[in-house]
């Protein structure tokens, strides 16, 4: 229930009908290099009427693709690798069309030089231009533009979660007003409940409320008359399923007759995208060892001058299919390491105790912290990733010792290749308990997507610098 429908923007529109007309009047006077003729008025125009019937053609079916891709609304919850996937994807397939018509038309004069140039450009000015808006209005967004006031019924786990979500997303402009429950209660950093579940009328109208997110659907009889309220209200309603902690595979509606249903979907892996996601995986990690190889000398020089012991950390690790592998790591920590963990582990700092985390570990080197708070130390894995034991992106791989602590609902993770960042990663690093790390990695499983990857690698570049929750 939606308290108004996406607003399409023509202004979109008309920004994507410029650069296309621009496209194709410049690839087509380029390849009969008239430039310098149609400046001084003299220029001849060969077939100019025929080219200029396809670029129309072309510019309507492709808004028309843009526009069924919902390209021409403001989705602030679009991940920019998803708009750029979309774009491209409508530039393909109505490139293919036009070709056809060109072919049918019997177009023998059309040149493909002209054809593929505009093509190409397509690809890279629309998604380009569609990137620098998102990222301006990201930013406008941030800054309080257009926020929505939310209302979160329900102030349990999952309404708490619901809430660390929005407080880690200030791109999607959702305010946090507070929350409704009978049984009171109190967050960090001013969330509050603001009242019982039968002052919603009153709070909403009072607040201004634009959307409320339901984290208690069991109570039926109790959301119901809320959902009837808001639609009074005309607001936004969005429910979290009642079985979100255990129910982590992918989520689709469909209807049987008037009835909405959710289908819970296991994600299976077509080979052809695991053997590109591996192809891709060894074109970067290739490049990368090649380009950067002058400063992994450098840092392997700086380790050994540093303390005593070998220039690399290697560590047996748990990888795809429970099979251990060598771990590769710039050692960051004196040589005993392993030895004084034995001393330390009443010092653990992480949530769950699977894994051992100290935020001032006596035993990391001078280089090593720098290392570290920069992820520099990681960079070795990248020949684990050459050899096909690590992936860019995967759930990161533990030890032997905190594999065996495990338990079954965590076996999830070994269906793919364990990853250098992840979606844990890009979500607290060593700051996350392990509840929710684990959380995150059977999510990132369950919904795996090249697009996902993307995000994922683009949004590690920020982490990375901030160096948040790095030790």
């Amino acid at each position: 229930m939606l308290r108004q429908r996406r607003k399409i923007f023509p202004f979109y529109i008309v920004v994507d009908l410029i650069f296309i007309g621009l496209i194709c009047f410049y690839s087509y006077i380029s390849r009969y290099n008239l430039l310098k003729d149609i400046i001084a008025s003299k220029a001849i125009l060969p077939n100019f009427r025929e080219y200029s019937f396809i670029f129309i053609l072309w510019a309507v079916f492709l808004v028309i693709s843009l526009n069924r891709r919902n390209l021409y609304i403001t989705d602030r919850g679009l991940s920019i690798p998803k708009e750029i996937f979309r774009t491209i994807i409508s530039v393909f397939w109505t490139g293919i069309l036009m070709s056809g018509v060109i072919f049918f038309a019997k177009y023998q004069f059309f040149s493909r030089h002209i054809f593929l140039k505009s093509f190409l450009l397509l690809c890279f000015t629309l998604p380009t231009w569609r990137v620098i808006k998102r990222l301006l209005l990201r930013k406008l967004i941030a800054q309080g533009y257009s926020n929505k006031n939310v209302l979160i019924v329900g102030v349990g786990k999952i309404g708490k979660l619901v809430w660390q979500e929005i407080q880690r997303s200030p791109h999607l402009g959702l305010r946090v007003i507070g929350f409704l429950d009978d049984n009171g209660g109190q967050l960090k950093d001013g969330a509050a409940v603001i009242g019982k579940l039968t002052d919603f009328f009153r709070i909403a109208k009072k607040h201004f409320i634009d959307e409320v997110i339901i984290t208690i659907p069991s109570e039926k009889k109790v959301i119901s008359n809320l959902i009837e309220q808001a639609k009074g209200l005309r607001l936004g309603v969005k429910i979290v399923p009642e079985n979100f902690e255990q129910a982590l595979p992918m989520l689709e509606v469909s209807y049987l007759g008037m009835m909405p249903l959710l289908t819970y979907k296991e994600r299976s892996f077509h080979p052809a995208e695991v053997a590109l996601k591996r192809l891709f995986d060894f074109v970067v990690s290739l490049l990368f060892l090649t380009l950067l190889s002058p400063l992994f000398i450098i840092v392997a020089i700086l380790v050994k001058l540093d303390s005593r012991g070998p220039m690399f950390y290697v560590q047996k690790r748990v990888g795809y299919r429970r099979k251990p592998f060598n771990f590769y790591k710039f050692r960051s920590m004196v040589k005993e390491a392993e030895s004084l963990k034995t001393n330390l582990m009443d010092k653990n700092e992480s949530k769950g105790n699977v894994i051992f985390k100290i935020k001032k570990d006596p035993r990391v080197t001078r280089i090593g912290k720098f290392l570290r708070k920069y992820s520099i130390d990681e960079f070795p894995q990248m020949f684990n990733v050459l050899k096909g034991d690590m992936s860019l992106v995967g759930p990161r791989p533990f030890p032997v010792e905190e594999s065996q602590k495990l338990d079954s609902d965590h076996l999830e993770r070994f269906m793919v290749r364990p990853g250098i960042t992840g979606l844990a990663q890009i979500k607290g690093r060593s700051d996350l308990s392990f509840y929710h790390w684990g959380k995150w990695d059977l999510w990132y499983v369950s919904n795996w997507s090249f697009g996902l990857d993307f995000l994922i690698l683009w949004k590690t570049i920020p982490v990375v610098f901030k160096a948040k929750g790095a030790y």
